[in-house]
């Protein structure tokens, strides 16, 4: 091996070492899944059929997730959220409303889920979506504290716009950002420091939406979603078949309507 060939290949071999040591990028798309606009930034209403102590929860969510200035933020964050009166389908039953994502509370029973967020696709376009958050494990001790609150809204309301978690240990050091923040998308047995999103979320949002679906993709993708489940979407019966994992339990179900449209849904299990 010749000097100068030797000396390149200690460089690039130094070079990968040093990239596999730096902080870690968080790539956590939900397979591409995102809403169909013709131009950043966009609006996603929240239809509020929350409970009053539920309401601030969301209205802080949506804040949360539509930041563009400050530290550790990303000024070209697509997302804008606006929340509204809830749609026709409010209540425990959280009908979905096509443009729109449904966000609802009630006592869901002890079925072993604190949160469920809900996209129905048409292709790769998001057409509608729910949110749940399961009472009957928010009025207990372990979770009716103002951080679980904010930890599961977050990250429900989060999924609604195509992520999926940054990380899914509930017992392994938090996800920081530059800024020393943790993610609402990354499990933590303590989310305390996991409220809200943070630098990594803006950033894959970025990418996700980084290209336009035009105008006629816009008209087109609320029309083609066609799916009022008229059944209580909570049960773990109409959810379809797992296709995702967490430690052996099922935490991302697929319902199958034919000609790309399906309804997904990613569980959040009380641990």
């Amino acid at each position: 091996m010749s000097r100068k060939l030797g000396l390149f290949t200690f460089a690039a071999i130094s070079g990968m070492l040093f990239i596999s040591a730096g902080p870690a990028t968080a790539t956590h798309s939900w397979n591409g899944y995102h809403w169909s606009r013709a131009s950043n930034p966009f609006t996603v209403t929240l239809g509020n059929n929350l409970s009053s102590n539920w309401t601030p929860y969301l209205n802080t969510a949506a804040s949360d997730w539509g930041i563009t200035s400050g530290a550790c933020n990303n000024p070209q964050n697509p997302i804008r959220c606006t929340v509204a009166g809830g749609g026709s389908g409010s209540g425990r039953k959280c009908r979905a409303t096509a443009g729109r994502v449904e966000v609802c509370n009630g006592t869901y029973g002890n079925n072993g889920w604190l949160g469920i967020a809900q996209i129905w696709i048409s292709g790769v376009h998001i057409t509608q979506g729910t949110v749940r958050v399961n009472d009957t494990y928010f009025n207990t001790p372990q979770y009716n504290t103002p951080a679980w609150h904010s930890f599961v809204m977050d990250q429900e309301v989060g999924h609604e716009f195509g992520l999926a978690h940054q990380d899914e240990d509930f017992n392994n050091a938090d996800l920081l950002d530059a800024c020393g923040r943790g993610s609402c998308m990354d499990y933590s047995a303590d989310p305390t420091n996991n409220t809200k999103p943070n630098q990594h979320d803006y950033d894959e949002l970025v990418i996700i939406y980084s290209h336009s679906d035009g105008g006629l993709a816009v008209a087109n993708a609320t029309a083609a979603s066609g799916q009022n489940i008229d059944e209580d979407m909570e049960d773990q019966g109409a959810w379809g078949s797992p296709v995702h994992f967490e430690h052996g339990r099922g935490d991302v179900y697929e319902r199958d309507f034919g000609g790309g449209k399906k309804v997904l849904t990613r569980v959040l299990w009380a641990q």
